[in-house]
């Protein structure tokens, strides 16, 4: 699926359609650039699963966890990863395979671990339709 997306809100709003639809150890892998809207997404993805405080980058963190929603929420920035034997550490699994859902930014760099049935959305900017123009790309659904 190829959605395009001309303003934040729509990025938003397809997050969140995400979020909705979710069940227990979905696993997104969420791939684009710096400033292409990831974290707006992943906002909508929280929404859909009801989460109700702020979410913002886990970047220093590796993974941040948001109980409150209908289903637990593991936000995972693996952007400083050295080796993807750090996510053993993490326990990775754990999140990957339990009752919440996983979102996983810069996951190309932990491929090799990544379950068989991950989703994947990648972002993608097209400065010569508009500076919030996004092509959001879902595969796996």
């Amino acid at each position: 699926m190829v959605k395009e997306s001309w303003k934040p809100e729509e990025t938003f709003a397809l997050g969140k359609k995400l979020g909705e639809s979710a069940a227990p150890s979905t696993v997104y892998c969420l791939n684009g650039d710096l400033g292409v809207g990831k974290t707006v997404f992943t906002q909508g993805v929280a929404a859909g699963l009801d989460i109700r405080e702020p979410v913002d980058s886990p970047t220093f963190t590796i993974v941040k966890q948001y109980e409150d929603g209908r289903l637990p929420f593991y936000h995972f920035d693996v952007y400083r990863i050295g080796d993807v034997s750090e996510m053993d550490e993490i326990g990775y699994d754990e999140y990957f395979y339990g009752e919440g859902v996983t979102l996983i930014e810069w996951s190309e760099l932990i491929e090799d671990i990544l379950p068989e049935d991950a989703i994947t959305i990648t972002i993608e900017k097209d400065l010569n339709k508009g500076f919030d123009y996004r092509k959001i790309t879902v595969e796996g659904m």
